[in-house]
């Protein structure tokens, strides 16, 4: 683990104010402690508590949970509840005038819509859905632009015991069929376009265009929300307008029961294999977490206005817009558009006109407007916010304080939150009424999340030293599988070289002599950009796809806005290409890798070579390559390498 042993050293440490421990939901050290212990003693009575607690069930649970066929945990298997009725109905008697969702559009056009009145809306379209055939288990992909329609779509599925399958907007039509197969979806539900930047973007056709590849016989309809009023090819037997859909349809509907196991929705993250992985999550737990964190993490309060930044089509965009702040009967923000447009004041003066307290969004966003403008949050009034929050990567101190300085005004804990798609939920993040914080770490595991650092055999290894992060009990948020594929789930998340027994989390990672946790990075081939897992093996794939390459491999390396950039070495099946030539492949396979995955997939450099470096053996040596694209001297024995020449031509950067 030498890689990861080596951690930056941080001294600073920020406390929480005596007046915000004095309002936590969690208070102090003490109080954390406490929790922590509970669920040592006691693991299964302490999960058990918070289940009875949060959760509204229609049949109570007995077992809370099933080890019997490890790793595949079963978590209140016997108990039966409705994910939407969770989120909605349980509000309609306290607080039904409540704003639950303010959408802010692209053109700075505000619309509120109450609990009461997202219920109806939910009802009626997932009466539409049950009209044009959906029922329990049914596979049904989202492909919307973030909107109100897009929580409606997520909790209509969960009403009906649907299981959604969310893609990102900004997924190519490859990236869409490949989901729409692998989960043999019975519908997809889209929008004529969207809206970024001021620019309307065609979506529908990348749908069109999917299920023209073949292999989607499974798709029966088509619901289009009419969004951009752009052209729409249509297929009058299969597709079919949202308010069409939902015309004449009754206002309430009676929310499926399902057992706390029934999927909630898969959705699709990137492996270190070609193929995207369908993370599978359960009912129950999955929500459980999301209102235990929304609690802990958040300290969420009744007066809240909640603004987590993300898309729909990303984990966070689930637990934190379309389920936790719902399930809590918060008020919380969605937004369409980017934070540069029109101006890079976007999202401080969306803070000032809504009076956000609670402000949860990404490094790369952070470090991105930092470069806009630093001084830029100090022309708006910020002080309604009172934490904030980061989530998909590790955010670097530098940008931590001027996050904390600048936006925080030094008086708003940041919660730097360590989870990932597989686990649903946050697993190791400061709590705001409790931690001391140090820029770059997101210090402790919340109670009843057993997180470790092990070496290669599962031993767990020393403070202060690296090693692979592990979760050593399974918790109510895991994912269950990986659709389809139970063997890929074991071999991926419970490798046997670790016995079997713990969840691999695939990050490296070292705890200090405080016990504080700090992420160094993956461990495996899979990139970290803009906060958004990409797997190199499928840009790899992308580009070998195109008529022109022979063959390629692609390296991250670091990158001051995006965390990791992404860096193609590519060999073409004719010569190796210089100047304006060489220009003009570069923009075209970037052009490639945007098609065929999206545009966040769009290799940062490209670098020609005769061939790649090997072992005498023909594997890549991908060391090499990263030592390479950070253009550190290379300093390790490369005699073994079938032609060691091929290393000067890979240091040319095409311009």
């Amino acid at each position: 683990m030498s890689s990861i042993e080596s951690i930056m050293t941080e001294n600073r440490v920020f406390e929480p104010s005596e007046a915000f421990k004095a309002q936590a939901n969690i208070k102090g050290m003490e109080g954390y402690q406490a929790l922590c212990g509970q669920a040592e003693k006691d693991y299964e009575g302490f999960w058990a508590g918070l289940a009875k607690e949060l959760l509204v069930w229609k049949k109570p649970f007995t077992k809370v949970l099933d080890e019997s066929n490890a790793p595949f945990y079963k978590w209140f298997d016997d108990g039966e509840l409705n994910v939407s009725y969770n989120c909605l109905d349980k509000h309609l008697a306290t607080q039904p005038d409540k704003t639950a969702i303010i959408f802010e559009a692209d053109d700075g056009k505000v619309t509120r819509i109450t609990y009461k009145e997202l219920y109806h809306r939910v009802c009626e379209f997932a009466n539409a859905l049950r009209a044009l055939g959906a029922k329990k288990g049914d596979r049904i992909i989202i492909y919307l632009p973030m909107s109100i329609e897009a929580a409606v779509a997520m909790q209509a599925c969960a009403r009906i015991g649907a299981i959604h399958s969310v893609v990102f907007g900004g997924f190519s039509a490859k990236s869409l069929h490949e989901r729409i197969t692998d989960a043999s979806a019975k519908m997809v539900i889209t929008a004529d376009g969207q809206f970024r930047g001021g620019k309307a973007m065609p979506l529908k056709h990348a749908v069109d265009d999917a299920l023209a590849m073949g292999g989607c016989d499974c798709v029966e309809k088509v619901v289009v929300y009419r969004r951009t009023g752009g052209e729409a090819a249509w297929d009058a037997g299969r597709d079919v307008w949202w308010h069409d859909a939902v015309k004449g349809q009754a206002d309430t509907c009676e929310p499926e029961w399902v057992g706390a196991e029934h999927p909630l929705f898969i959705l699709y993250t990137s492996g270190s294999t070609g193929k995207p992985k369908g993370v599978q999550h359960a009912s129950g737990g999955f929500l459980l977490h999301a209102i235990a964190t929304m609690r802990w993490t958040f300290d969420y309060k009744d007066s809240d206005v909640f603004w987590c930044t993300a898309d729909v089509g990303w984990i966070t965009g689930h637990t934190y817009v379309a389920y936790g702040p719902l399930a809590v009967g918060a008020t919380e923000i969605m937004f369409e558009g980017v934070p540069t447009y029109p101006d890079a004041g976007r999202f401080w003066r969306m803070i000032q006109d809504h009076k956000v307290t609670t402000f949860y969004t990404a490094p790369t966003a952070i470090r991105s407007l930092i470069k806009l403008g630093g001084d830029l949050p100090k022309q708006y009034d910020l002080t309604s916010l009172r934490l904030l929050g980061t989530v998909g990567e590790p955010i670097n101190p530098e940008a931590w304080m001027w996050y904390y300085n600048t936006v925080g005004q030094t008086r708003c804990p940041i919660v730097d939150t360590w989870w990932q798609t597989e686990t649903g939920g946050h697993m190791i993040t400061p709590l705001p009424g409790v931690h001391g914080l140090k820029p770059g770490s997101c210090t402790m595991p919340l109670p009843g999340v057993m997180a470790a650092i092990v070496d290669e055999a599962g031993h767990d290894a020393e403070k202060g030293k690296g090693g692979f992060l592990v979760i050593k009990r399974p918790w109510p948020s895991m994912i269950r599988t990986i659709y389809g594929d139970p063997e890929r789930y074991k071999k991926n998340y419970y490798p046997e070289d670790l016995g079997g027994k713990y969840y691999l989390a695939g990050d490296g990672a070292n705890r200090d002599l405080d016990g504080y946790f700090w992420i160094m990075g993956r461990i495996d081939d899979v990139l970290n950009v803009s906060g958004h897992r990409l797997g190199t093996m499928e840009i790899e794939s992308a580009l070998v796809a195109n008529p022109l390459v022979a063959e390629a491999a692609v390296v991250g390396k670091p990158h001051d806005i995006k965390g990791e950039a992404v860096v193609a070495y590519v060999v073409l099946k004719g010569h190796r290409p210089e100047g304006d030539a060489a220009k003009k492949i570069v923009a075209d396979l970037r052009e490639w890798v945007g098609k065929e995955i999206g545009p966040i997939a769009k290799p940062d450099e490209i670098r020609f070579g005769d061939n790649l470096p090997k072992t005498r053996s023909g594997k890549i040596m991908r060391r090499l390559l990263r030592a390479l694209a950070k253009g550190e001297e290379i300093t390790q024995d490369v005699s073994t390498l079938e032609n060691p020449a091929i290393l000067e031509q890979l240091k040319e950067v095409v311009k």
